[in-house]
């Protein structure tokens, strides 16, 4: 271990976690680069070469850039939108309201979506993400400016993804996919709001606010960019650059190499689509809230909070041993927390800190964070779920689709799935406790709870 491996998080949740995490986190510390500490969030969990839930800052003159350390869904992320209307308003509607977005947002294993494009326009929107959006009707304005990297991140370069890539990826703007991925209809109560004055700055200003909230990422073509470049790290990372790493999976090429530099410009492509895909996703939820009301979506007041990242790595200044340094951020099921007036803000929310938006299990709640002025031990990273406890294959043996349906409409929670299979697997035993993880995480001083979100409605992959 180059650096030390730090977990933050509660006593109860680190010894929940399976040894996995431990060896993986200490994998990680061997890095060539690593700097300061391999860091693991309270919701970690085993994954491939990271845990889920881990960060790692690499000096890019020195050090490697990893697939591993940015999960195979890059750039899976998270959305929230807030509107005006109140539970009360729904509460009508909210069968309907489920079953149309079910029918407008696509979900499920290799679900295409709506727009039917050409390669041309698809190299367009891995290169320029939801400013594509912008220019063909699919956003607003504001909703790049409460974006992470604004919609889109420079450096994209479609001539460094494969054939394969572009084929599974092409057909899927707009989609949801399946496993954790999910659009919810929330509401924001009063007792569960913990900070009134940043929870209107964010937009939270009526009794039993209807906020509707998001998960989804790159689909198929981020998983099949990660494939190309792992395996392609694994064939030249011994032989080229004589690295050596205790596991195989932690593949990896130094940042400034050709490999490294194709990959990073690559992945970058994947961000932008996967920006891309929540952007298309959020213009069928302002039709499906509309033809469901009759009003504009304006009229409805469906405005976007902000739109998180936690599966990328990116270039970051960050103050390490009192010196400022430009370091590669690898965040693997782990979000973006910038504090107050930090570079990258919007400027609404300069004064608040960053939105960060915490997604827990379709049957408990999720949560709206902030950013905080002392995140700099994390490079400003946090939670970013409830995190599993349990595997999808042992889910299934336990819980049963259907049954669980009708259990949660029985409290009031109207759910749609493409998959009873999949539905089994996000029951919320399966899960951390969302409400142990946040404040674990705000103990650790990493962020600050704002609004916790009931879920009344869910679309489920």
């Amino acid at each position: 271990m180059r650096v030390p491996a730090i977990i933050y998080a509660s006593e109860n949740l680190i010894n929940a976690m399976d040894d996995g995490v431990f060896e993986q986190i200490s994998n990680v510390a061997s890095l060539p680069g690593i700097v300061q500490s391999s860091i693991c969030m309270p919701d970690a969990h085993l994954g491939y070469g990271f845990p889920i839930g881990g960060v790692a800052a690499i000096d890019p003159q020195e050090g490697v850039i990893s697939p591993g350390g940015i999960g195979f869904d890059i750039n899976c992320g998270m959305r929230a939108v807030r509107t005006n209307l109140s539970f009360r308003d729904v509460t009508p509607y909210l069968e309907k309201l489920v079953e149309r977005l079910f029918r407008l947002v696509p979900s499920g294993v290799g679900a295409h979506g709506p727009l039917r494009l050409t390669k041309h326009q698809f190299r367009d929107i891995a290169e320029n993400g939801a400013q594509w959006c912008l220019h063909n009707g699919y956003a607003w304005h504001e909703d790049l400016e409460r974006t992470e990297e604004f919609g889109k991140i420079k450096g994209a370069d479609f001539d460094a993804v494969s054939e394969r890539a572009i084929e599974r990826g092409f057909n899927q703007i707009g989609t949801l996919g399946s496993g954790n991925h999910f659009l919810e209809i929330q509401v924001a109560r009063q007792d569960n709001i913990f900070d009134p004055q940043i929870a209107q700055i964010f937009g939270i200003t009526i009794p039993d606010q209807i906020i509707i909230m998001f998960h989804c990422g790159s689909r198929g073509f981020g998983h099949q960019i990660a494939t190309d470049y792992l395996q392609r790290f694994v064939r030249v990372m011994g032989p080229k650059y004589h690295i050596t790493i205790p596991d195989k999976e932690l593949a990896c090429a130094p940042f400034t190499s050709p490999e490294g530099q194709q990959y990073f410009a690559a992945m970058k492509c994947a961000i932008n689509m996967s920006f891309a895909n929540r952007q298309v996703i959020l213009h069928r939820i302002r039709e499906a809230f509309s033809q469901v009301f009759g009003k504009s979506a304006e009229e409805l007041g469906i405005h976007q909070i902000y739109d998180v990242t936690h599966n990328t790595a990116k270039l970051e200044s960050h103050i390490v041993n009192g010196k400022k340094r430009l370091l590669l951020i690898h965040r693997k099921g782990s979000t973006r927390a910038f504090g107050p007036y930090m570079e990258g803000l919007p400027d609404l929310y300069q004064k608040t800190g960053q939105p960060v938006i915490i997604g827990g299990s379709m049957e408990t709640g999720s949560y709206l964070l902030a950013g905080v002025t002392d995140g700099g031990k994390t490079f400003y990273s946090t939670t970013h779920g409830s995190g599993r406890v349990m595997s999808r294959s042992k889910a299934r043996h336990i819980f049963y689709g259907r049954e669980l349906q009708k259990q949660m409409a029985l409290r009031g929670i109207i759910c749609k799935t493409s998959s009873y299979s999949g539905l089994a697997e996000e029951a919320a035993g399966a899960y951390k406790n969302v409400d142990d993880v946040v404040e674990s995480a705000e103990k650790a001083g990493t962020c600050k709870r704002i609004v916790r979100l009931i879920p009344i409605g869910n679309v489920k992959g």
